[in-house]
């Protein structure tokens, strides 16, 4: 008689998936990343923050998702001379990747920007609950942004199309800041649609843990005047 499979517990799998990235993490992290977890699964029983219900669901869909950018952009800060970056996730809902990133990376600076009052509220919550001093929160419109904060990379993972996300960011970026779209499969149609003031430098393959669909970074930056 087969015997039934039996699932590894949360930790175990989120430590597994962290390892198959190929990801240092502080030693706390993996325990902070699952105390977020668990306060977007008690806020979603009141608010829908997330369509993704199923703690397994969230931890590959939500977790594992936000974190297979990090070796990417862990490789475009060690490029640059100037430290640690700041960063700004537009559209970020319910944090993501923002805050699985900022818990990653407590010595780089992040920001979720979202117009939905209840996300914004749940992300300030998870920011004072898990102490993350690396993290802020901007309530509001993107278009609301004050221009010229520039931030070096500002990432998108379910924000709009690349054209009004290059479009509307674009006052937001650093002189030599660079954009990290997350998509899903890659549509001809709306890569053609990039402004033509923006240089895509690669569209690359994101493997997430787990995950048996399409995901791509799309990275870009504005081409020189």
């Amino acid at each position: 008689m087969a015997q039934p499979h039996i699932q590894p517990p949360p930790l175990q799998r989120l430590t597994d998936g962290i390892a198959r990235l190929g990801l240092s993490l502080p030693p706390d992290a993996p325990a902070r990343l699952l105390a977020y977890q668990a306060e977007l699964q008690k806020w979603n029983l009141a608010y829908n923050l997330t369509a993704v219900r199923d703690p397994e669901e969230m931890l590959v869909r939500h977790l594992l998702d936000s974190l297979s950018l990090l070796p990417l952009l862990d490789a475009l800060c060690a490029a640059r001379p100037d430290g640690a970056p700041r960063i700004l996730d537009v559209g970020a809902g319910a944090g993501l990747p923002c805050i699985p990133l900022a818990i990653a990376r407590p010595d780089w600076a992040l920001t979720g920007l979202d117009s939905n009052g209840k996300k914004a509220r749940f992300m300030r919550h998870v920011q004072r609950s898990l102490g993350l001093d690396n993290f802020s929160v901007i309530e509001g419109r993107v278009e609301a942004v004050p221009t010229g904060e520039g931030y070096d990379f500002i990432t998108s993972r379910a924000f709009a199309s690349l054209e009004d996300f290059f479009q509307l960011t674009a006052g937001l970026l650093a002189d030599d800041g660079i954009w990290l779209a997350m998509k899903g499969k890659l549509e001809a149609g709306e890569l053609a649609a990039v402004p033509a003031g923006v240089a895509i430098l690669e569209t690359r393959p994101l493997r997430v843990p787990g995950l048996h669909e399409e995901r791509h970074a799309v990275i870009a930056k504005p081409k020189k005047k």
